[in-house]
């Protein structure tokens, strides 16, 4: 594990990726600020899917609806 020489603890290897429920408190300001990034990024790609597949779901509603009449 690398040392730094200017600090009193060693350094942690940074988490790449973040799990629900993990501990947050030996996180930095910084890292904090680049997981809320990284989860409100992987937000908007959830909502965008689901949009997709709303438009999906609503287009085949509306054709089925249109040949039963």
């Amino acid at each position: 594990m690398a040392l730094d020489p200017f600090a009193d603890e060693p350094m942690r290897p940074k988490a790449r990726t973040h799990e629900l429920g993990q501990d947050l408190s030996t996180l930095s300001i910084e890292e904090l600020d680049e997981r809320v990034a990284v989860l409100e990024a992987e937000i908007a790609r959830l909502k965008e899917a689901r949009a997709s597949k709303e438009a999906s779901r609503d287009a085949a509603s509306a054709f089925f609806r249109i040949g039963s009449a």
